[in-house]
C-alpha cells in the first residue's frame, strides 16, 4: 500500500460518550465486517467489557475505505478506553497515531476525561477531528456543544461533525474528515526496522502476540527479530493485521499497524513500550517508548486454598502480559498465608483484575482492603522508605514523619451542585485550589485531596450527590507529611494484619469504632467469648465482644442444693477458659469485604 494512502487514528472521549458504538459503525460503513458478524461493541471482546459497557483494553483494527475522490485508503483505527483508571492505555495508543477523533456527547457536553484525553493528544501532536455524538436523543444540544468545542480547541463550529453513532447518521462524513485532516505516516520503508509495541496478549499456540506500529523499515515473513530492551532474538511465527480478527500477511512496512506473533512464552521477554528491530540490520537506538504506569492503589490478593498459590502466580503473570500497569510481588500474612501484594491504577482497575482472575483463570481469591503507597522518614538515620502495606509500618518511635500521596482533582459539575461537591471534597481533607467556567451553567472545581480519601467511595458519592452529572479526573502531585497512624485490629487478642489500615489520627477513633461494630456482625459466634479490638500503637480505642454460644448445662439439674448448680457452672467456665487459650477464630471473607464497605455513615 502506498504510504500516502494510510491513515492511523484513534477515538478519544469521556466514558460512555459512544466511542465503541462509533467504532462499530465505522466497521460497518467500510464493509470490514459483514451484517451477519455485526454485534454491539465488536472491538470489546472481553466478557467484562460487554457486561460493564466500558472499554478496558485498547484494540486495533484495519479498514479499507474508498473516499469521494475515488482513492482507496487504509484506515488503522485504535479504539481506546475512557475510564480515568485506564488513561495509560490511551496515552500508549496515541503514540501510534497521527490523528484522533474527539467524541463529545451532545447531551452531556465536555466532561473531565474529554479534557484529559484532549491534552494527551495535543501533547502527542495529533490532528483532531471533533465529533458531537448522540444527536438522535431528545435532550441533545448539538449546536451549543459544538460552540463549547470551538471555545476549547479553536476549531470552527462548522467543522464539528454532528453524528448519531447508534443510527449511523453522518458517519461517512467522519471518515472523509479523517482522510482530509489526518496526515499520512512518515518513516523510511528501506531503513532499519523500528516497530513500537503498544499492546500485547498471550496466545497458547502462538506465544506472545505483540501489537506494533512500524515507524521505520519493513519486516517480511521469515525475518528474525530482536527486542531492543533485552536483546532477545526470535523468528516470528506469523505477521498480520486485525480486520478485526487476526489476518496473516507476508510483510508489514513503515506506517502500518499490525501484529507480530513472536512465539515467546514469557512476559518479561516482550514488554509493552519496547522497540522491535531486525537481527541482521538492527536500529541504532530504540524509540522513546512510554513512561511506565505508576500504580496508585495496593492490595493483597490471596488464594482461598493454599495449594492454588502457584496457579495464582501463573494467572497474574499472564494478566500482566496484556496489562502493563499491573505489578505484583509475593507476600505472606499470618491470617491468610501466602499471596501477592498487587499494585493497581485505581479501584476500578483492581475490580477488573479480581474479576478476570476469578473468571478467566477460575480462581477463588481473597483481597485485602486497598491502601496507597506511603513514604516514611526514619527517625535516627533520616532515610526515606516507601511502603505499600500497613503491616510494614514500623513502630512510631522509629518514624520521624509519614508522607502520603496527594492528587490534583478536577471536578466538572453543573453549577447547582457546587455546594454539594465542595462539602464532599472538604470532608475528605481536600484543599480548594480554584475554579473555572468552561461553558454556561457548568463549573470546573479544582482541589488537592489525599489519594487515600479518594480511592474507596469518593467517585460513587460524587455521582450519587450530583445525580450522575459530575465527572472527575485526577493526577498525582506529590507526597506530603500528615499525622498518620496505623489502626490495628485484634481478634481474640491476635492482630489480623490483613485488616490493618493507615488512617489520619483525627479519623482513627471513628474508623476504629465503625470497623469493630462491622466485624462484630461478621465474625461467627464461638463456644467462647471473642473480643474484637481496634488499637493505635499500644492503646485500644474501641472494643466489642462476640458473645459465646452457651450450652444450658443446668437443663437436667432440677431441684436439689444450689451448690450442685454452681459446681456445673464453674466446670463450664473452666472449660471455656481452656478452649479460649487454644481456640482459633477463623475470620471469614465477608469480614475483609466489610472493611472495604466502611462508608461515611
Amino acid at each position: 500500500m502506498d504510504r500516502s494512502k494510510i491513515r492511523n487514528f484513534c477515538i478519544i472521549a469521556h466514558i460512555d460518550h459512544g466511542k465503541s458504538t462509533l467504532a462499530d459503525r465505522l466497521l460497518q460503513v467500510t464493509g470490514t465486517i459483514s451484517e451477519r458478524e455485526m454485534q454491539d461493541q465488536v472491538l470489546d471482546d472481553m466478557d467484562l467489557e460487554r457486561e460493564k459497557g466500558v472499554t478496558i483494553k485498547a484494540s486495533a483494527v484495519r479498514m479499507e475505505y474508498t473516499a469521494q475522490d475515488g482513492e482507496t485508503y487504509e484506515m488503522n483505527l485504535i479504539d481506546t478506553p475512557g475510564h480515568v483508571d485506564f488513561s495509560y492505555e490511551v496515552s500508549r495508543a496515541l503514540q501510534s497515531c497521527e490523528g484522533a477523533i474527539l467524541v463529545v456527547d451532545a447531551t452531556q457536553g465536555i466532561e473531565a476525561q474529554t479534557l484529559a484525553n484532549l491534552y494527551l493528544s495535543l501533547e502527542a501532536d495529533l490532528e483532531l477531528v471533533p465529533v458531537v455524538n448522540k444527536i438522535d436523543l431528545p435532550a441533545a444540544l448539538p449546536q451549543e456543544v459544538a460552540e463549547d468545542v470551538e471555545n476549547l480547541i479553536g476549531i470552527p463550529v462548522e467543522d464539528v461533525i454532528a453524528i448519531s453513532a447508534k443510527l449511523g447518521t453522518n458517519v461517512d462524513r467522519v471518515l472523509e474528515a479523517v482522510v482530509k485532516t489526518v496526515p499520512a505516516p512518515g518513516g523510511d520503508p528501506d531503513g532499519p526496522l523500528k516497530a513500537l509495541v503498544f499492546d500485547s496478549h498471550y496466545d497458547v499456540y502462538k506465544g506472545v502476540i505483540a501489537y506494533v506500529r512500524l515507524f521505520e523499515g519493513t519486516i517480511r515473513h521469515g525475518d528474525w527479530i530482536k527486542m531492543m530492551a533485552n536483546d532477545v532474538t526470535v523468528e516470528p511465527i506469523e505477521l498480520g493485521v486485525f480486520r478485526p480478527r487476526m489476518n496473516a500477511v507476508k510483510e508489514l512496512t513503515a506506517g502500518e499497524v499490525g501484529y507480530i506473533a513472536t512465539g515467546l512464552k514469557t512476559v518479561r521477554e516482550c514488554r509493552v513500550g519496547d522497540t522491535i528491530t531486525l537481527r541482521e540490520n538492527p536500529a541504532e537506538k530504540p524509540l522513546p517508548g512510554y513512561r511506565p504506569a505508576k500504580p496508585m492503589v495496593f492490595a493483597g490478593i490471596y488464594p482461598t486454598e493454599g495449594e492454588d498459590y502457584a496457579l495464582l502466580k501463573e494467572a497474574l503473570e499472564k494478566l500482566q502480559l496484556n496489562d502493563a500497569a499491573l505489578v505484583f510481588q509475593p507476600e505472606t500474612s499470618n491470617a491468610l498465608n501466602f499471596g501477592f501484594r498487587c499494585g493497581f491504577l485505581g479501584l476500578f482497575h483492581m475490580e477488573i483484575v479480581q474479576e478476570r482472575l476469578e473468571r478467566e483463570y477460575d480462581l477463588d481469591i481473597v483481597a485485602t482492603a486497598p491502601s496507597v503507597e506511603y513514604e516514611i522518614v526514619r527517625a535516627h538515620t533520616g532515610e526515606v522508605e516507601q511502603i505499600d502495606s500497613p503491616a510494614e509500618l514500623p513502630d512510631p518511635s522509629e518514624i520521624d514523619e509519614v508522607r502520603e500521596p496527594w492528587m490534583e482533582v478536577q471536578i466538572f459539575t453543573p453549577e447547582e451542585y457546587y455546594g454539594m461537591v465542595m462539602e464532599l471534597a472538604m470532608g475528605r481533607r481536600g484543599e480548594f485550589v480554584g475554579q473555572e467556567y468552561p461553558a454556561p451553567g457548568r463549573v470546573v472545581l479544582k482541589f488537592e485531596i489525599p489519594l487515600a480519601e479518594i480511592i474507596v467511595d469518593f467517585y460513587d458519592k460524587l455521582k450519587s450527590g450530583t445525580r450522575g452529572y459530575a465527572s472527575m479526573d485526577y493526577e498525582f502531585v506529590g507526597y506530603r507529611a500528615s499525622e498518620l497512624v496505623k489502626l490495628e485490629v485484634l481478634v481474640n487478642r491476635q492482630p489480623v494484619d490483613a485488616l490493618a489500615m493507615i488512617v489520619h489520627s483525627d479519623d482513627a477513633y471513628h474508623r476504629g469504632q465503625r470497623l469493630v461494630t462491622q466485624l462484630k456482625k461478621e465474625i461467627p459466634r464461638q463456644l467462647f467469648e471473642v473480643p474484637i479490638q481496634a488499637a493505635v500503637g499500644k492503646r485500644v480505642i474501641s472494643r466489642a465482644t462476640v458473645k459465646a454460644l452457651r450450652k444450658d448445662v443446668l437443663a437436667k439439674c432440677y431441684g436439689g442444693d444450689v451448690t450442685r448448680k454452681r459446681k456445673l457452672l464453674e466446670r463450664q467456665k473452666k472449660g471455656k477458659k481452656r478452649m479460649k487459650m487454644i481456640g482459633n477464630v477463623e475470620v471469614p471473607q465477608d469480614a475483609f469485604l466489610a472493611v472495604l464497605k466502611l462508608g461515611d455513615e
